[in-house]
């Protein structure tokens, strides 16, 4: 059963109170924020670091519902079929706006259209991870481990259509080399499949691997960005290693289901943007191995809009789709 978790925020501050009034009242119930991930995941705690901002403005619990699968999609179809009222939303990211668009052949619902921007929240890069005690230390020797074994060239991702899967392939088609996909239910358990040995390498979101790699679990051959990551600069980029054209963000940020006022849309937006310019909580996103990314209603529609542009070909030409 899927378990839900109430955060009971503080009264409202009392500058806001007539800003409230004037958009209907609004917020004067619970919001729902439904994640596609699990609890404890990305989602779940970047949504966390900007609580004490929406205490102080928003005054009213937040529930967050967690819907993991598919990639990310089930959440994300969750909270586009909820009604437009200003009470749910969904904390997206790349694999159900950017990547998903393309990648899912019979999708009941058009993630773009059906959930429109509120903000943009934080980026991070993927990391290429190998378990720590390989005999690999190079982008290069994997390679050539790949080529001389092509029967232990496979890769986990936290599920089908997330950014970690398209980035594995895009690793394989960048370097001429097939790799076999293994997906699982989040980005823990593909992460313990390196450790484990059940697959040989990932390239998933940075944080979830960090203290993994310092504490010598894992060891990171390579970032997916095209420059060198602020959280982790001692880690070359896979470009600079000899991966031609390889540049991966993953990215999160708050969507609602469509027909929710513009007004609702833009309130919560600039909250959310506001707390984005705080130095606590740009530090909080940063030591957790991200980059705060804010952008408000508008903007945030036109990224995920150019995202879709950027990976459609990518899926196209990787061949991967998912009924």
């Amino acid at each position: 059963m899927t378990k839900r978790r109430t955060i009971v925020l503080a009264g409202l501050s009392p500058l806001f109170a007539p800003a409230v009034k004037a958009q209907g009242a609004w917020p004067n119930k619970p919001l729902r924020f439904v994640i596609g991930g699990a609890a404890g995941g990305d989602s779940d705690i970047l949504l966390r670091m900007l609580e004490s901002r929406l205490r102080e403005r928003l005054g009213q619990p937040i529930v967050i519902d967690p819907r993991p699968g598919a990639g990310g999609m089930l959440g994300a179809e969750v909270a586009a079929r909820s009604a437009p009222d200003g009470y749910t939303y969904y904390i997206n990211q790349i694999a159900s706006h950017g990547i998903g668009p393309s990648l899912y052949r019979r999708l009941s619902f058009d993630p773009i259209k059906d959930l429109p921007g509120i903000a943009r929240i934080a980026g991070m890069p993927n990391v290429l991870i190998i378990k720590g005690d390989s005999p690999i230390n190079t982008v290069r020797e994997l390679f050539a481990f790949c080529k001389t074994n092509p029967t232990r060239a496979n890769f986990s991702s936290a599920g089908s259509g997330t950014s970690s899967h398209l980035a594995g392939i895009l690793f394989g088609m960048r370097m001429g080399i097939e790799v076999q996909h293994v997906p699982y239910r989040g980005t823990a358990p593909s992460m313990a499949a390196v450790m484990n040995g059940e697959t040989l390498f990932a390239i998933g979101a940075a944080p979830a691997s960090r203290q993994q790699v310092l504490g010598g679990l894992l060891k990171a051959l390579g970032v997916s960005t095209a420059q060198r990551s602020s959280t982790m600069p001692e880690v070359a980029t896979l470009q600079e290693q000899g991966v031609p054209d390889f540049n991966v963000s993953s990215w999160y940020g708050i969507t609602a289901p469509a027909g929710v006022p513009m007004t609702i849309r833009e309130r919560l937006g600039a909250e959310v943007v506001a707390a984005l310019q705080e130095q606590s909580i740009v530090q909080r996103i940063r030591d957790f191995g991200a980059e705060a990314w804010p952008l408000g209603p508008s903007d945030y529609d036109s990224f995920m809009r150019r995202e879709v542009d950027t990976w459609a070909p990518i899926v196209q030409a990787s061949g991967v789709q998912i009924d």
